[in-house]
C-alpha cells in the first residue's frame, strides 16, 4: 500500500531500474507518513561515507504540539540498504546522467520502504512528446466513453 507517491519523478525521468530500501524514521515520522502528511516531491538519493541519505523530503509532524523541539521536516533521513546496494548506488553517483530518485513510499510486513529509481533525465523533447501522448489518450478515451467515432 503505497503512502505517498513522487508522481513528477515519472514526467522528468525515464526510470531504468527499481530498488527498495528501508529508512530510518521518528516515531511521530511513521505516524504523519501513515496519515498523509508526506510529500516526496523534488526529493532525491546520495550516498556519503558508505550510508545512504533520502534528501529534501518533507515530513510534516503529526500533531503540532506535540513535536519535540528543534525538529526540522525536511532533514536528511538514513536509508537501510545492504552494502552492495550502496556500491551499486556509488557506480549510479559516479556515471553520467544517471541519479537515484525515490518513487514511493509504502508499507512491506509492518515496515515502512523507500522504493528507489535508477533514472535518467529526459530531455524538453521527450517530455513534449509524453504530453502529446497523454493527451492523445484522453481524446481517445473520450471518443470511446460518447459512442463518437
Amino acid at each position: 500500500m503505497a503512502l505517498t507517491e513522487n508522481k513528477r519523478v515519472f514526467f522528468d525521468y525515464e526510470i531504468t531500474d527499481r530498488l527498495t530500501a528501508g529508512v530510518s524514521l521518528m516515531g511521530h515520522e511513521v505516524k504523519a507518513l501513515k496519515a498523509g502528511k508526506a510529500s516526496l516531491v523534488g526529493s532525491y538519493i546520495i550516498v556519503r561515507g558508505n550510508e545512504a541519505f533520502l534528501i529534501g523530503a518533507t515530513i510534516q509532524p503529526y500533531q503540532a504540539k506535540n513535536t519535540p523541539a528543534g525538529y526540522d521536516p525536511s532533514r536528511a533521513r538514513k536509508l537501510l540498504l545492504t552494502k552492495k546496494e550502496i556500491a551499486r548506488l556509488v557506480g549510479i553517483e559516479k556515471e553520467k546522467g544517471l541519479t537515484a530518485v525515490p518513487l514511493n513510499a509504502h508499507t512491506a510486513h509492518n515496515k515502512i520502504k523507500i522504493e528507489i529509481g535508477i533514472a535518467k533525465s529526459k530531455k524538453k523533447y521527450d517530455k513534449r512528446q509524453t504530453l502529446k501522448k497523454r493527451v492523445a489518450a484522453r481524446d481517445i478515451e473520450r471518443a470511446v466513453k460518447t459512442g463518437h467515432k
